[in-house]
């Protein structure tokens, strides 16, 4: 009798860079912290009046509900018979996911999930997640200028981040096979890309609706933070508050992190300190205020999660979950 033969699986290399870079994001974080003054940090906290902490949570369920209704246009535009309160709750519960089960089950495969598991088409079930975060990306690279102008205007950021340009122009030589496989990937992104365009090209209203919708969602979170450091007695524009955050919400879709642990604290740490003015302990505490009340905001997921993890779970193992955007 011949010996079984076991197969070998290939390690998963996009959760261990994301578990890496998790721990390298969170150990720069507490050296950050570590080199606060916390007295500075409780007396910033402390500034902030009740009635900001109050309308600054509002403003994140508002930017919930504009996030919603955004998805919820572009499974309605595509005929998907979906009610308003299936849609809230699947992305309450894809929300939850993202933030609390820090795992490959993701936000945008617990939504797809759920779906699939009302009968909803899968197919474009599949592309209204793509066509989603298409029309969110679409929407802050509106107000991208406002904060690359800044960073590129900037002749001490460029001198600070000359190790790192060089360190990243030299890793397709030091990286080959990954470089490719990465080339690869992205090839098969813009495929898909292409795909749930062309789903949509006949509904323009759907997309229209929705870019609306992903406007409102993010003023709503721009005048969270604007709320919150006028709180901590930092003036700043709101514009650039709201280049500043962009900037930061696209270097949190890096995928070197898990739902951007971390690198979403740090590099809010890194813009508004270095182009915003912000002192660093206003920075630091917008940072994990913001964090927190994101979490806080979705709890409501919990009542809904648990009975689409399973089919989540299947779907995980089958392609690596995208990580859901908590901006």
């Amino acid at each position: 009798m011949e010996p079984q033969q076991t197969e070998k699986r290939s390690p998963n290399w996009n959760m261990i860079i994301r578990v890496g870079g998790t721990i390298l994001a969170l150990g720069l974080m507490v050296y950050l912290l570590s080199q606060q003054d916390w007295d500075e940090i409780r007396e910033a906290v402390g500034n902030i009046e009740i009635w900001r902490f109050v309308a600054a949570v509002f403003l994140i369920f508002c930017s919930r509900f504009f996030y919603i209704a955004r998805w919820h246009m572009l499974l309605r535009s595509s005929d998907i018979p979906v009610s308003f309160g299936e849609s809230t709750r699947l992305t309450f519960a894809g929300l939850f996911a993202s933030n609390f089960l820090p795992t490959t089950v993701g936000g945008d495969v617990v939504r797809l999930a759920g779906c699939v598991q009302k009968g909803f088409d899968g197919v474009f079930s599949a592309a209204s997640l793509l066509m989603d975060r298409l029309v969110g990306m679409a929407g802050m690279a509106l107000i991208l200028p406002f904060g690359i102008v800044p960073l590129l205007g900037s002749e001490t950021t460029l001198q600070t981040w000359q190790p790192e340009i060089r360190f990243v122009a030299a890793l397709p030589a030091v990286l080959g096979k990954w470089v490719k496989t990465a080339q690869e990937k992205a090839l098969e992104l813009l495929r898909h890309i292409w795909e749930a365009v062309i789903l949509w090209k006949d509904q323009p209203q759907g997309v229209l609706a929705a870019f609306s919708f992903t406007c409102m969602h993010m003023v709503s979170i721009v005048l969270c933070f604007y709320l919150l450091l006028a709180g901590m007695g930092e003036e700043i524009s709101p514009f650039l508050v709201a280049g500043l955050w962009s900037v930061v919400y696209f270097v949190t879709l890096l995928p070197i992190s898990i739902n951007g642990l971390g690198v979403q604290e740090a590099s809010f740490y890194s813009l508004f300190v270095n182009l915003g003015g912000v002192s660093p302990e206003s920075a630091l505490t917008l940072a994990f205020v913001y964090r927190l009340i994101m979490m806080f905001a979705s709890l409501p997921g919990a009542l809904f999660v648990s009975s689409l993890l399973p089919n989540a779970r299947k779907r995980a193992t089958k392609a690596p979950a995208s990580e859901e955007e908590s901006m």
